[in-house]
């Protein structure tokens, strides 16, 4: 299989080019040309297998340029007890009538981007020697929050790589910006921005497309790689728990195979929600795709309207890693809803870089609709919907998984949809502590982010983890901020050149 670009369909790579490069020369995404089936006997073998095994399973489909060996060697050393605390490297709860969480944080830093970023280094890696590169890899980061440190811990004292995260500086809950300003590792690097998410992610973007830059990195044997979704090899790994989790459901008689499901994604940069589309593609029986939103609603707009308009207030909430107003990953979907004219995609994200706007045709708002349903969710309806499902069912969930409950509910509420529903809960309560514990108690505490940590496992009943436990005691090493100007300036320096 290769992969094309967004903006050239004529352009051909391998999945370790793609994977090693990060993003396309002309500023596009990487896409598979095609979309590899799975069949429902397929998915119903896969539920008696371990998860690192389905996910070598699913990713032969599209790195048809791995070995086997290959392949193993990254699913095994990813998704084992090492870096996760669950034997099934991700856990389901059923919630009530038919409604199911998918946890996805029970990686090393407690959020769902671990089960992409504990696997990314391997394919990275692997993928460069592929392709007989012996140039160091630089990863430029922006986060809105998780991204960040998932993405330095699977990095951390990678050899022959060199990471930078850049965060907003007031866009990160307390706790998000303690992990990433304590990370350890000798090639790491942190930088806060004044502005907010989309500053940082049009800075980095800039940057990797800077031919000037580029051409700086070449003359010292380093080039640029991505470990945001802008990454096949970020986005493809969640393909995977999608499809794991519809087996685990099988396998458990909560569904009959072939049997529809909804899947409801808090997103913001539309990587979480691609992800369960691609699955979808493939054969997964999926009903309706419920994307959720908070305040920072440009797709819940998009979706119902086909304008994708970002000229609006960027609001700071408190399920910061959806605070993003430009969603990267929606290129992909246009690129695949448009019929992969790549000069329509180029008009329309043209459009969004000058005016902020665009409009999407009729047939593709038609498609859009066909698949994807959208709402969004307040801060005071998240501090509710948390209250509720605590009162309710003694379930502690956080900022952004509440957000997509929110929406879900409101969703069956109007539509009368009676589907059985898979929620994907992104992040550990713990980590929004001071958010979640206000909810449950009606009041912001007035304790520190331990002592919070502490009250509301009392409260709750769920296990600290321990990675968060442990960043009480660590020395803060980053505490550089800069104007997203800047950024050029730290990136180069950083790397002494």
């Amino acid at each position: 299989m290769f992969y094309k670009s967004t903006r050239n369909s004529n352009l051909k790579v391998t999945s370790a080019q793609a994977i090693a490069q990060g993003i396309s020369v002309d500023g596009g995404l990487f896409v598979p040309s095609e979309i590899p089936s799975i069949s429902l006997d397929e998915i119903a073998k896969l539920g008696a297998m371990k998860y690192s095994d389905r996910a070598a399973y699913i990713f032969s489909k599209y790195l048809t340029d791995f070995s086997e060996v290959e392949i193993r060697y990254c699913t095994e050393n990813a998704y084992n007890l090492q870096k996760f605390s669950s034997e099934n490297i991700v856990e389901i709860s059923h919630l009530f009538d038919g409604t199911y969480m998918l946890e996805l944080w029970h990686g090393p830093t407690c959020a769902f981007k671990d089960m992409a970023l504990q696997i990314l280094p391997f394919l990275l890696t692997t993928s460069v020697k592929k392709i007989n590169c012996d140039k160091k890899i630089v990863i430029l980061v922006a986060t809105s929050g998780d991204t960040g440190k998932a993405a330095l811990e699977g990095f951390k004292d990678v050899p022959g790589t060199q990471i930078m995260v850049f965060y907003p500086e007031q866009g990160v809950s307390p706790m998000q910006k303690r992990q990433m300003t304590t990370q350890e590792g000798g090639n790491v690097a942190v930088c806060a921005i004044k502005g907010n998410f989309d500053d940082a992610q049009n800075g980095v973007k800039s940057i990797f497309t800077n031919d000037e830059i580029k051409e700086l990195l070449d003359k010292n044997s380093m080039m640029f790689s991505s470990a945001n979704s802008i990454n096949w090899g970020r986005l493809a790994p969640q393909i995977i728990y999608y499809i794991s989790s519809y087996a685990e459901l099988v396998k458990n008689e909560e569904i009959s195979l072939g049997e529809k499901i909804n899947i409801v994604v808090p997103t913001g940069n539309f990587g979480n929600i691609l992800a369960a589309y691609y699955a979808k593609k493939m054969g997964l029986p999926v009903a309706k795709l419920i994307c959720a939103s908070n305040s920072n609603n440009v797709l819940t707009d998009f979706i119902k309207t086909g304008i994708y308009d970002r000229n609006r207030k960027f609001i700071t909430t408190i399920s910061p890693s959806m605070d993003i107003l430009i969603s990267s990953n929606l290129e992909r979907l246009l690129y695949m809803l448009c019929g992969e004219d790549d000069a329509q995609i180029k008009k329309w994200f043209g459009e969004l870089a000058q005016s902020g706007r665009y409009e999407v045709s009729d047939d593709v708002k038609a498609k859009l609709k066909a698949d994807f349903s959208a709402g969004f969710c307040t801060d005071d309806e998240t501090e509710e919907t948390i209250k509720n499902i605590f009162d309710k069912y003694s379930y502690t969930c956080d900022t952004h998984t509440a957000v997509a409950v929110k929406v879900y509910e409101e969703y069956r509420k109007s539509t009368g949809d009676a589907t059985k529903t898979l929620i994907a809960s992104t992040a550990s309560p713990y980590k929004f502590s001071a958010s979640v514990l206000k909810a449950i108690e009606g009041k912001a505490p007035e304790i520190d982010e331990y002592e919070m940590v502490d009250r509301l496992y009392k409260l709750s009943g769920f296990d600290v983890p321990k990675e968060l436990l442990e960043l009480k005691n660590k020395e803060e090493r980053f505490k550089t901020s800069i104007d997203k100007s800047e950024m050029k300036e730290f990136v180069l320096k950083a790397l002494g050149i």
